[in-house]
């Protein structure tokens, strides 16, 4: 068998068709065409051809995986699924994310480290929540604890509420109260730094003390 052909695939940007003894047979990236020396009159058997089939999915697999990264960090279990959706296989997913592994461009702890301070900055939680988080995008429960160690909720529940309560401040105390610790409550917090938050941003605001109260009175 011979290649006869390789021309520009219609509507499909970046891809060629391969010709071969005048019919279209396969199609692959311009890389993988350059990779492979795919031109007229290359000869070619039934094996190469499934080899370069092979090897352009596994490029396409790979840029695909990158550029997903290029956006933002993942874990491994996001970049599997990603792929997955793609309609890569689970033998190339596989071998993308090894590849990945190898060029440092994926690492599960260097992802948590990136998810928990992004967060934390953001959007601060409890280190509870951020734990779940991670675990939920596939994170190993050492890792996601590891990664979250210098969270301290009490810091993180001030730095939270601080940012809301100045335009919670012309409400009546109780509903201050009730909107700041339902706040605090859905960002994973306890009752005991719920509670100590909230009183803490009564003082900042002058307002009279209710330590007495039971946090779960504020909701």
């Amino acid at each position: 068998m011979i290649v006869t052909a390789v021309g520009r695939k219609p509507k499909r940007r970046g891809r060629l068709d391969v010709y071969v003894d005048g019919v279209p047979a396969f199609d692959v990236s311009r890389a993988t065409a350059r990779a492979h020396e795919l031109r007229p009159g290359r000869p070619i058997d039934a094996a190469a051809i499934a080899a370069i089939v092979a090897d352009d999915c596994r490029r396409a697999a790979l840029g695909a995986a990158v550029a997903l990264l290029a956006r933002r960090p993942r874990s491994e279990r996001e970049v599997r699924r990603r792929l997955r959706e793609r309609r890569f296989d689970a033998g190339v997913a596989d071998d993308t994310v090894e590849r990945l592994r190898a060029l440092r461009l994926l690492d599960d702890a260097e992802f948590a480290r990136s998810w928990t301070g992004m967060r934390d900055s953001q959007s601060p939680r409890s280190r509870r929540l951020l734990v779940q988080e991670l675990r939920a995008r596939g994170v190993d429960a050492t890792v996601a604890r590891d990664a979250t160690s210098d969270v301290l909720d009490a810091d993180a529940a001030y730095r939270l509420a601080s940012r809301r309560m100045r335009s919670l401040a012309p409400l009546d105390d109780a509903t201050f109260r009730a909107r700041l610790a339902g706040l605090l409550q859905r960002r994973g917090f306890s009752w005991s730094v719920v509670a100590a938050t909230v009183e803490r941003c009564r003082d900042e605001l002058g307002r009279p003390s209710s330590a007495e109260d039971d946090p779960r009175d504020m909701l």
